[in-house]
């Protein structure tokens, strides 16, 4: 992947020396040796009157300390006008970063480096997709869409080059024809797609499970894959009296089966290597990535009112991808009753998490297999068919033409078979001909895909109903035209009610379970359709007095089946600890338990290294074992104990695993489970090194891990254990999205933040995730939000870094050291006015209109 970003911006090498050339002959000093000049062209307008041509009344905008937007129309056109005019105003170079990731069109901008990428985007047919989805939107969504198309055109009437953003003018040395087009509906609806692409579930697991299976058994696999713990906890408990939609049977969805046939080593290599080119664009996927959501119900709270907590996890991100700002209709009438408040995507009108003056709702990624690899096996005779039962069926092909910055056009020839589009057609690098894969002379074998977010369904339009649902049956309505990706939905409202939906289209499967590739030839593992909504697991009011959602298993039972992989439930079962036996908790306790780190296998571990003292026999061990004795296994930034511990448990992972598994250790949540149920088995094969001699046991790696991870911590932080701290490892860089790895320094320093160090863990609440062998943080809390419905006033949230994508702006980075500090800020518009910007028609346009 870092090659990968090397080659992206290769063509910015020549910048240094062009700007070093202009500044001796006294050409571009103004705007290249001092960018933060330049970048200030693009800064938004916060106070003052526009006029805009497409107003139809007047619009205030009103900033708060944190730049964070609020917005109040008297229509609906003018209030996602105006939302799409603010969104451009502050994010407009991500905004069309990310139209072009969604349209598999990034070699315009960035050079033939994206050929492949945009090959594989154009395989899956995002934009085509979103195309048919435009055509099938309600009235009422066509219209918001428009409005919010037209806010980002006016706004980029005036903004072209350096004065939409400081990257253009980079950019326009590696791609001098570029063009800012308008903005088009059908790009917020690409969007959605990218989106899912990102929770898109196990697609990484299946691959790695099927890499495994070529060298271990399929036991082996299963040891490395364990189900979910029965003593962890599930979202929708089945001891309790709750409202859930399940069938009493289930049929054809065998556990842990091989579905037969192996795949090729070249396939996967294949498959793996194309989706890993969206790793750069939309962050790497996984299983590690989730998020936490609870809500209290009134009779566990000090006020009486429910409380709703949430923060998802996802990659790092310069700009963060969420954007603060609330929408207002004023007055409120049944034409505009608009009042929502939350976050939001840059490019997308409405809010995706947040409160309205009725309900509250937070989001977590549901996991459910939604993803299914086929294996179509090839004509011998014909390489454009494939099978299918009873015969052979023609491939459905197209043309696809790739436009490349600086170089000529290219077409490639794109194939589908009935389960979805073909991605193991390889395009690491351009091929020499356009028919990607019509050239086999031998019975092969090519991987579809089918995946529910290829169908069109957006799921905007039902974030869109969510944002005015006032109760809990409008709510569920909402709910059920979310279809993909299929989140965990979770509710509170001001009347004290809260509740749990399970949204999305999950396949319903012939046989199998998604757990491995499998044949699609003989139509054995064949769709067929969706579970109904009314069958997905749903709960209002529970007994219990909460609900956790933490990307844990939802619901007891083999229908409707959603999934294998949870997460291992360790943030899960943490949540319900803290809240179970309560009953004055306030919303100071939900942001201290946002901020809890408690390191789950520390608890578990660090008691049996202390029972193995005898073992260590020098002065330094013994210092180094008395530092975890006095340690609460919270992994906190300051923590001495959470840096030994980190280390201790990466060098015991690849001491006991890493001879055995090919495919690596990323040390993800699962691997918490798998050691778990190891340790009751000291003589297991895992335990032993089949690279030494000897044969060892469970406490023979732990010893050894200990020592190891002193001796890697020493060298790192030096001798004295006292001022070790988990924070001078466990660091955040936020880097530009397209710039920040470009591999010149230079251009890296005007866009990237300094590191900072953080506390928490990937199987804490305070979820900071980071890669064996690599400590630095990987994924992270990408927002948090405690909302109080009832006492909406109160509701407080913080992103991670800022709401301007403008580097060198004030609020580039302003949330930062709040999002670090578990500090947080209140969602509620400013009492006084502050900043306020007036969006006004533009006069003579409207004189025209009326004639």
């Amino acid at each position: 992947m870092e090659k990968k970003r090397r080659i992206l911006m290769r063509g910015l090498a020549g910048l240094l020396g062009l700007v070093l050339l202009m500044a001796g002959t006294g050409i571009g000093w103004f705007q290249l040796y001092l960018p933060w000049v330049t970048a200030r062209q693009s800064f938004p307008a916060e106070t003052g009157v526009i006029h805009l041509t497409g107003l139809e009344q007047p619009v205030e905008v009103r900033r708060d300390a944190l730049g964070v937007a609020h917005i109040y129309a008297a229509s609906v056109d003018d209030l996602f006008f105006a939302q799409g005019y603010v969104h451009a105003q502050d994010r407009f170079w991500q905004m069309d970063v990310w139209r072009h990731v969604g349209a598999g069109r990034l070699a315009e901008m960035f050079g033939d480096s994206q050929f492949g990428t945009d090959v594989f985007l154009r395989s899956m047919g995002w934009y085509r997709v979103a195309e048919r989805e435009w055509a099938q939107l309600a009235p009422a969504s066509r219209a918001l869409l428009h409005a919010y198309a037209a806010g980002v055109n006016a706004w980029l009437a005036g903004h072209q080059g350096a004065r939409a953003s400081l990257e253009y003018a980079l950019l326009d040395w590696l791609s001098p024809d570029y063009q800012i087009e308008p903005w088009e509906p059908v790009h917020t609806l690409t969007w959605g797609k990218a989106m899912a692409w990102d929770l898109r579930g196990n697609l990484e697991q299946e691959l790695e499970r099927a890499q495994l299976l070529q060298t271990l058994s399929l036991a082996q696999v299963q040891v490395l894959y364990p189900d979910y713990p029965a003593d962890h906890p599930l979202t929708v408990p089945s001891a309790s009296p709750v409202s859930v939609s399940v069938a009493d049977t289930t049929s054809g969805i065998p556990a842990g089966t091989v579905p037969g046939p192996v795949l090729p080593p070249t396939l996967l290599t294949a498959v793996q290597e194309n989706t890993r080119q969206l790793d750069t664009w939309l962050g790497p996927g996984g299983s590690a990535i989730g998020s936490n959501a609870w809500v209290v119900s009134g009779r566990l709270t000090r006020s009486g009112l429910p409380l709703l907590a949430n923060d998802p996890h996802l990659g790092v991100e310069l700009p963060s991808i969420w954007y603060r700002n609330s929408l207002h209709c004023r007055p409120q009438t049944p034409a505009c009753r608009w009042d929502v408040n939350g976050f939001s995507f840059a490019g997308v009108p409405g809010v995706v998490i947040g409160h309205n003056r009725d309900i509250a709702w937070g989001l977590t990624n549901l996991g459910a297999d939604v993803m299914d690899l086929f294996l179509e096996r090839v004509s011998a005779d014909d390489a454009m068919q494939y099978a299918v039962p009873g015969g052979w069926e023609p491939f459905v092909t197209r043309t696809e033409t790739i436009r490349i910055a600086g170089a000529p056009d290219r077409q490639v020839q794109v194939r589908s078979t009935r389960h979805g589009p073909v991605i193991s057609d390889f395009y690491a690098a351009p091929p020499a001909r356009s028919t990607a894969g019509a050239t086999a002379t031998a019975e092969t074998t090519v991987a579809a895909l089918a995946w529910t977010a290829l169908e069109p369904a957006s799921p905007f339009e039902a974030m869109w109903q969510l944002n005015l649902a006032r109760n809990w049956a409008e709510f569920r309505a909402a709910a059920a035209h979310f279809q993909a990706p299929a989140q965990n939905l979770l509710y509170a409202d001001a009347k004290g009610h809260i509740g749990y939906q399970a949204p999305g289209h999950i396949p319903l499967r012939n046989s199998g379970d998604g757990w491995l590739p499998v044949a699609g030839w003989d139509g054995v593992h064949d769709w067929q359709g969706t579970v109904p909504f009314a069958d997905l697991p749903r709960v209002l009011d529970p007994a219990e007095g909460f609900l956790v959602s933490a990307n844990n298993r939802v619901a007891a039972g083999a229908y409707p089946f959603l999934t294998r992989d949870w997460d291992t439930g360790f943030r899960a079962r943490r949540i319900v600890a803290l809240l179970q036996g309560q009953r004055q908790l306030t919303r100071a306790d939900m942001v201290r338990m946002q901020a809890d780190a408690h390191n789950a296998m520390a608890a578990l571990l660090v008691p049996r290294l202390l029972a193995l003292k005898p073992a260590f026999t020098t002065l330094r061990e013994r210092e180094a074992l008395a530092l975890l004795r006095g340690w609460d296994y919270q992994d906190r930034a300051d923590s001495a104990g959470a840096a030994l511990f980190a280390t201790f448990w990466a060098q015991l992972l690849l001491n006991t695993f890493a001879d055995q598994v090919p495919t690596g250790i990323d040390g993800g949540n699962r691997w918490y489970e798998v050691v778990r149920r190891l340790l009751p088995e000291p003589d297991s094969d895992w335990w032993d090194n089949v690279d030494t001699p000897e044969r060892e046991g469970g406490d023979d790696q732990l010893v050894h891990a200990f020592r190891t991870a002193l001796a890697a911590l020493t060298a790192r932080l030096g001798d004295d254990p006292s001022a070790w701290r988990w924070e001078r490892l466990h660091t955040v860089t936020f880097r530009h999205g397209t710039l920040g790895r470009s591999g010149i320094g230079p251009v890296e320093r005007l866009f990237n933040l300094k590191p900072v160090g953080v506390g928490g863990n990937g199987a804490a609440i305070n979820a900071t995730g980071w890669h064996i062998g690599n400590p630095a943080v990987n994924w992270l809390p990408s927002l948090r939000m405690v909302v109080t419905p009832g006492d909406w006033e109160q509701s407080v949230a913080i992103l991670t870094t800022g709401q301007s994508g403008h580097a060198f702006h004030p609020h580039y980075a302003d949330m930062l050291p709040l999002w670090a500090a578990h500090r947080q800020a209140r969602m509620a518009p400013p009492v006084t006015k502050g900043a306020v910007l007036r969006l006004l028609p533009d006069t003579d346009s409207i004189a025209r209109k009326a004639q």
